[in-house]
């Protein structure tokens, strides 16, 4: 059984997409940065801690339980999501013109093995007008997601340019998580579906 530990309606679509059966069983965990924590192991820690405490809670033993973490960085400084409007609007001022990473930790935990590793996007969003982010950021899309932008929304006519993973961007990397279940199920002699 695999079980996916986040409430992220973003990544309940992506492994519905991929083909993915699961239960849904969201992780509630203190998120905030400890002190020089660098953005991949802020990432990796909290889709590691999130996957482990829906483990511990599940109280199944063949349970593979899927934990995950998106922030965005430019000039390595991360951007949660936006606390406000405000908020938002200066997270989209940052990114605007520029190149920016988009990180996702993934964890998967089972009784026998626990693979934790994180995919790195490069986003080029185009010069955005104060009009535009203002009117962006009225929709009330920004307002639940990491750098203040959803790429799968209407943000997406700013972005000219993804290097690497769409689906990082979106939520959750689908390649990478499917390889870390197939090394999952390999040692385990049970499959995910």
């Amino acid at each position: 059984m695999l079980i996916l530990a986040s409430a992220s309606p973003r990544r309940r679509e992506l492994l519905t997409q991929a083909g993915f059966t699961f239960e849904v069983r969201a992780a509630h965990l203190n998120e905030d940065p400890r002190p020089e924590e660098d953005p991949i192991a802020y990432v990796t820690r909290l889709a590691r801690e999130k996957a482990q405490a829906v483990f511990d809670a599940a109280g199944n033993a063949e349970a593979a339980v899927l934990g995950a973490d998106t922030t965005v960085t430019l000039d390595n400084h991360m951007l949660g999501k936006p606390e406000d409007a405000a908020d938002a609007a200066r997270m989209l001022r940052l990114l605007s013109g520029r190149t920016h990473r988009v990180i996702t930790g993934v964890a998967v935990v089972t009784t026998r093995r626990v693979e934790v590793a994180a995919e790195v996007t490069g986003v080029s969003f185009l010069t955005l007008s104060d009009e535009e982010i203002a009117a962006y950021v009225a929709t009330g899309e920004p307002m639940d997601k990491a750098g203040a932008y959803g790429i799968q929304g209407r943000a997406a006519r700013w972005i000219p340019r993804v290097e690497g993973c769409y689906f990082n961007v979106v939520g959750l990397p689908l390649a990478l998580v499917t390889t870390m279940l197939e090394v999952v199920q390999a040692s385990t002699g049970r499959q995910a579906s």
